[in-house]
């Protein structure tokens, strides 16, 4: 119903970041945003639903990363509290090359995930159900990432525990933040440090068509994360690093 709208919002916004994505890219794209919308009609998957909102905040908001260069060759990437599917899935489809892990915690979102990479279809692109506490002392996903992507999950602090223990030493830590998050950036830092990253810069960019800007830390993993973190959830939340 409202591809057309998307289409246009997609281009418009590509156009002013110069951005190029090829137009099977862009229509998989609009194809998700589609698919949200309609499940969003029976399932809350987001507060966002006005077309050229979606968009914004959804598609291009979500490809910072590639607009930014932060980006470079085939990589394996996580994203951690997925939710709808963002930052991760405009990414992998944006980017074919790589190798996307959808996680969260809802078996219902799960399904819809599911659901939306058939559709698409985005074989780069899988959906897993746990939590990132638990999974990351898996031998099979811990320190097996080279990019490791969050938005809108938790405070720093707390967030790079879920986070940094998935990484690979070398990989970066991209959690996606609004303006205005300079004390959370510093009250972070011992935690960033003590399992294994370091903060090499913070980028600011603004989406085109949305007022504020935004922030995306860039964390290095430096070294390897000692083996007893991530800890339970109830631990980081009770007493974060």
């Amino acid at each position: 119903m409202h591809e057309p709208i998307y289409r246009e919002a997609l281009a418009r916004g590509l156009d002013e970041w110069a951005l190029e994505l090829p137009e099977p890219v862009q229509q998989r794209l609009c194809r998700y945003l589609a698919l949200l919308f309609e499940k969003n009609k029976v399932m809350n998957l987001t507060a966002v639903t006005e077309p050229g909102e979606m968009v914004r905040r959804h598609l291009l908001d979500s490809l910072a990363p590639i607009k930014l260069g932060l980006l470079e060759g085939p990589c394996a990437l996580a994203d951690i509290g997925t939710g709808a599917g963002l930052p991760g899935l405009p990414l992998a489809l944006a980017r074919p090359q790589d190798s996307v892990l959808l996680i969260d915690s809802l078996q219902k979102r799960i399904a819809f995930l599911e659901e939306v990479l058939q559709a698409l279809p985005a074989p780069n692109a899988a959906a897993c159900l746990g939590r990132a506490e638990e999974l990351f002392h898996a031998p099979a996903l811990r320190e097996g990432f080279d990019v490791v992507t969050a938005r809108a999950v938790a405070e720093l602090r707390r967030l790079a525990e879920y986070c940094l223990p998935a990484l690979r030493v070398g990989g970066l830590f991209l959690p996606f933040k609004s303006a205005g998050v300079e004390q959370e950036l510093e009250e972070a830092r011992n935690a960033i440090g003590t399992l294994g990253g370091k903060l090499e810069r913070v980028l600011v960019y603004r989406v085109p068509g949305e007022p504020a800007e935004r922030l995306l830390p860039v964390i290095r993993k430096v070294r390897g994360t000692d083996a007893k973190y991530p800890r339970r959830q109830s631990q980081i939340k009770k007493n974060p690093l």
